[in-house]
């Protein structure tokens, strides 16, 4: 007999994905991520698993995308009948009224799953996010800032953070109120009888401050005990943290003996569409480290129909493998690199037909050079371009770096069947994190 679902995510980018297929794996709780609304011949296959993920791309559309395509996904993982489904989003919050909605995604999950409200949890502490008193805090290079004075989320180039407390946040996005269940509260003894105190006002959202293990574990706990009044949450990979915590200690799941681990390879292959410092460092590091760099002209990607821009993206990178070398391809070294003339398109389309373009360049290098193991970075670049390379599904291989896992792909066609692929968010991972890529190595 096939041991019962625990949970159901849908993510909003892929790279969030495989963080929180990350996070549950290593906790003894076997996961897959299917990259499109699996069919049941798929779900049997993973028949193992315990819980279930959807890969998506609702972070970079609009509200009104969200509503036509959301609504039916919900309600497939909905009969997959999980006691808890989650709606995976970023750690950072970075979300805006017009694009990757939080709110207008809270609005559609609560009306397919109903419930008396729908619990938010954002601090992940193993990634250093916080959340206090209903303020969101995220750390780089060691310092702790509130998000809206974050030196990278502050200025995102498309959703910058400009209100630190999320419920401010939210209310431009939804209607609905939001109550918060504070740090205080949570390290009370009389936690139960506070939580009820707040859910009788009957907000429609609830949001969980985390600091610390404990304040995590004590969420994880409150999420899965209240889960009849609430089967739709919202939240970072903390909630899987959250939940994880509280399962290994009511002994539902245990822990894997040992942490998986990957052996070495001869050569990467890096295509990046980031915009993020943090992988403009890990792009010079390995620039200066052996690795061949190759600028692509983001504009001309997505200009040039007759794909002459991507061959001869391919043809550089082919020579440089040819040569022993490790490659990384990329669109932009930091933010102010990033802004491109879009020609009259969105910036929605523009970053879509992008991102498949750089899939394109990564499906002719790994077919032509036969490449086993690649990175994708940036949330956006990645859900594009993941879909050019026949994966239907991921499973971890083994950890890097907290939130960008090396993952194996399952695809039916034999050449990426086995592949391993990381999606690397914009911040995730230190200046060589592409090398430990090659490497296997934390």
């Amino acid at each position: 007999m096939s041991p019962a679902l625990l949970l159901t995510f849908y993510g909003d980018d892929f790279t969030g994905s495989t963080d929180a297929m990350e996070a549950l794996s290593l906790n003894g709780v076997p996961t897959v991520l299917f990259l499109q609304s699996p069919q049941a011949g798929d779900v049997a296959q993973f028949a193992h698993c315990r819980a279930l993920g959807i890969a998506g791309i609702s972070r970079s559309q609009t509200p009104e995308w969200m509503s036509h395509e959301l609504p039916g996904v919900f309600s497939r993982l909905q009969q997959l009948g999980a006691p808890l489904c989650h709606y995976k989003i970023c750690s950072t919050f970075d979300s805006a009224p017009q694009v990757g909605s939080i709110g207008r995604a809270i609005d559609i999950g609560h009306a397919v799953f109903g419930g008396d409200y729908v619990p938010l949890l954002v601090g992940a502490p193993v990634l250093r996010r916080y959340t206090l008193f209903g303020n969101l805090f995220a750390t780089l290079d060691g310092a702790t800032h509130r998000i809206d004075r974050h030196p990278v989320m502050s200025m995102h180039p498309v959703t910058p953070m400009h209100e630190a407390d999320l419920r401010r946040h939210l209310a431009d996005q939804t209607d609905k109120t939001v109550a918060l269940l504070d740090i205080l509260a949570l390290q009370s003894a009389d936690v139960d009888a506070r939580l009820d105190r707040v859910l009788a006002a009957n907000p429609d959202v609830l949001l969980f401050d985390v600091l610390d293990d404990a304040s995590l574990a004590q969420a994880g706990r409150l999420l899965w005990e209240r889960r009849q009044r609430a089967t739709f949450v919202v939240g970072s990979s903390g909630v899987e943290y959250a939940l994880a915590a509280h399962w290994r200690h009511a002994d539902q799941v245990s822990p894997p003996a040992a942490s998986p681990s990957a052996d070495a390879v001869e050569r990467v292959v890096v295509v990046s569409g980031s915009c993020s410092p943090v992988t403009e460092a890990q792009i010079h590091w390995a620039c200066q480290h052996g690795f061949a760099g190759v600028q692509l002209d983001a504009a001309r990607f997505v200009s040039d129909a007759s794909s002459a821009a991507v061959n001869e993206a391919c043809a550089a990178g082919a020579r440089a493998l040819h040569a022993g070398q490790s490659v990384v391809l990329y669109t932009a070294l930091g933010r102010a690199a990033g802004f491109v003339e879009h020609g009259g398109r969105d910036s929605t389309e523009f970053n879509s037909q992008l991102g498949t373009r750089v899939g394109e360049l990564l499906r002719d290098l790994c077919e032509r050079e036969r490449v086993t193991r690649v990175v994708v970075a940036g949330g956006d670049t990645s859900g594009h371009a993941a879909r050019q390379l026949d994966m239907y599904a991921l499973t971890l291989d083994a950890p890097l770096a907290p939130g960008g896992p090396l993952c194996r792909a399952h695809s039916r066609n034999t050449r990426f069947d086995g592949l391993q692929i990381v999606l690397k968010g914009g911040q995730v991972g230190s200046e060589k994190f592409f090398a430990q890529v090659r490497e296997g190595a934390v």
